[in-house]
């Protein structure tokens, strides 16, 4: 493991961790979404040995480590290994990522094709490295919202489409093979027509070649996992996407639990599970106001950020009855469509922005957190 790993400026992965504010930021994918009861108790012990002890889940539905250092990150990476939670061929993540419709079921054809997927890897073509493909071929796509440049969903007739991200319809296809076929081709496509300047589908302006007709239209989109129970399961919900590896190991404790599966909406599927753990740090009712809300890691977690996150986020809990985007600098990472409350770090104070992104005009500028809480005040009090 001689590989540097003080790398930034692209998604980080397990074998390229990106530096951070607080150390070295550790990004694992859980093979097809899904970690066994063993792999989450591993995940928090790794959490607690090498690194700050925070696990969090990604808009992508992947897992991040926070805190390695690089003393303390080749270590991590054999344990990781050890229990497949990272592969060790180290190329295997520069494949594009796999994003799985969660509460898929062993044999459907989310599963299906994910499983042909894994095997014919090698087959898509080298893209850059935040290219996405979403698998979500359930009775009605659950993944529209999430960020993906290729897209096997249900049509409006049933049957299964492949879609380039910016379009509203895909082409049909007949069977999982066939949608893992086409899906093939499009990423060499992609890249034939110049996809490594676009960096994403949606920025590509090359029109799609005639044998992707984008003429399906894709079913109407399904409903999110809620919390509590399900029919595989239950569900819990981390605060902002975070939780401390003790209390997610002990939730784990607390019930029957033999699979948890992620999802990309800071949720985990508890599958087989029949009772929600009693446990401070998860949230447990769909009623929780968090979970309208959108916070990034912030200061000191992320070195760009110039104000701390999620201790506002806390306080704001319950004060509007709308969408609320808390972000530590202008990139917005945590959330990329408008909300309708967005604070925005700058040079250590607030811009307050209204039905916007974290990159948009503000209303009010460069306050101060105590000063930002009384604007916001006054504008609840005011609808």
């Amino acid at each position: 493991m001689t590989t540097s790993p003080r790398i930034k400026g692209w998604c980080p992965g397990a074998w390229r961790p990106m530096a951070t504010g607080d150390g070295l930021l550790v990004r694992v994918r859980p093979p097809l979404g899904q970690l066994s009861r063993q792999q989450v108790v591993a995940l928090c012990e790794a959490a607690e040995t090498f690194g700050s002890g925070l696990i969090e889940l990604t808009s992508r539905a992947n897992i991040q480590l926070r805190g390695v250092s690089e003393a303390s990150w080749p270590p991590l990476m054999a344990f990781l290994v050890e229990h497949q939670l990272v592969n060790d061929d180290t190329q295997a993540e520069r494949q594009p990522q796999l994003m799985l419709a969660p509460a898929w079921q062993e044999g459907d054809d989310t599963h299906t094709i994910a499983h042909l997927l894994q095997t014919r890897g090698s087959e898509l073509a080298p893209m850059p490295g935040k290219i996405g493909i979403a698998i979500d071929a359930g009775k009605a796509p659950v993944l529209c919202d999430s960020a993906a440049d290729f897209r096997i969903e249900r049509s409006v007739e049933g049957g299964l489409i492949v879609r380039a991200d910016g379009y509203e319809c895909g082409t049909a296809v007949n069977e999982p093979e066939a949608a893992v076929e086409q899906l093939i081709r499009l990423t060499h496509w992609f890249v034939d027509s110049g996809g490594w300047d676009s960096g994403r589908m949606r920025r590509h302006t090359a029109p799609l070649p005639d044998w992707a007709a984008a003429d399906t239209a894709p079913a109407s989109p399904g409903e999110k996992l809620a919390l509590g129970k399900h029919s595989n399961g239950m569900v819990v919900g981390l605060p902002f996407g975070r939780v401390a590896a003790n209390t997610l190991r002990e939730a784990v404790s607390q019930t029957n639990v033999h699979t948890v599966q992620v999802t990309p909406w800071r949720r985990l599927l508890l599958k087989d599970c029949d009772t929600l753990p009693a446990v401070d740090g998860l949230i447990r009712h769909n009623s929780d106001p968090r979970l309208a809300m959108d916070a990034c890691p912030g200061a000191p977690y992320c070195e760009q950020a110039s104000v701390a996150t999620q201790p506002l986020a806390e306080r704001l809990s319950g004060w509007v009855a709308a969408s609320v985007h808390i972000s530590g600098c202008a990139k917005g990472c945590a959330r990329q469509q408008p909300a309708a409350l967005c604070l925005t770090g700058c040079d250590r104070r607030f811009d307050v922005i209204i039905n916007g992104r974290a990159d948009s005009a503000p209303v009010k500028s460069g306050l101060t957190e105590s000063e930002a809480l009384d604007v916001i005040k006054k504008l609840s009090e005011s609808r």
